[in-house]
């Protein structure tokens, strides 16, 4: 088994854990996540700890399996969030409701609705904070507002990760 499997997950106070024939079911503050059950592998709760066990002699998914479960964990305790920056003369972002308005130097305002369980949020008018419990429901909205204008190699314009490096392109020499 992996090493990333043999370690327990810890389950902090105010998180519950249920397993039934489908799978592992994690309730806490931010919410309520589900794991479909994986093949090969056994989930057991033990006292305030998930240990994972693996029948078969097939550990290709107990590593992926116990990462999964542990993201649910925090997921639910303390959530995820990414920010996002817009770089650009113009480019700002207001809430509309629940969803997010977007000037991005098109013709057109750019309307982007918030899927189940995530929420935006504005702090000022070029940044956006996308919060929630499932680490990857987080970045598939991230990813998806920074598709709508990704930032350019010349000027660096566009929708950003907060804390990315653009390394830009030197202009045409005449």
């Amino acid at each position: 088994m992996s090493r990333v499997a043999k370690m327990p997950v810890t389950i902090p106070k105010g998180v519950e854990c249920a397993m039934n024939a489908e799978g592992l079911t994690v309730k806490g503050p931010k919410g309520t996540l589900k794991i479909a059950r994986t093949v090969g592998v056994d989930v057991k709760l033990q006292g305030q700890e998930l240990t994972l066990d693996v029948s078969g002699g097939d550990y290709t998914m107990a590593g992926t399996t116990r990462a999964l479960i542990q993201n649910m964990v925090k997921g639910v305790s303390e959530g995820y969030q990414k920010k996002l920056e817009l770089v650009g003369v113009g480019y700002r972002a207001a809430m509309q409701g629940k969803d997010l308005n977007l000037t991005l130097g098109f013709s057109h305002p750019v309307l982007f609705k918030a899927p189940d369980g995530i929420t935006l949020e504005t702090p000022t008018q070029t940044e956006v904070l996308v919060k929630g419990a499932d680490k990857q429901l987080v970045g598939e909205a991230a990813a998806k507002i920074r598709a709508f204008r990704p930032p350019e190699p010349y000027k660096g314009k566009g929708v950003r990760y907060s804390g990315e490096k653009i390394s830009l392109k030197e202009a045409k020499k005449a």
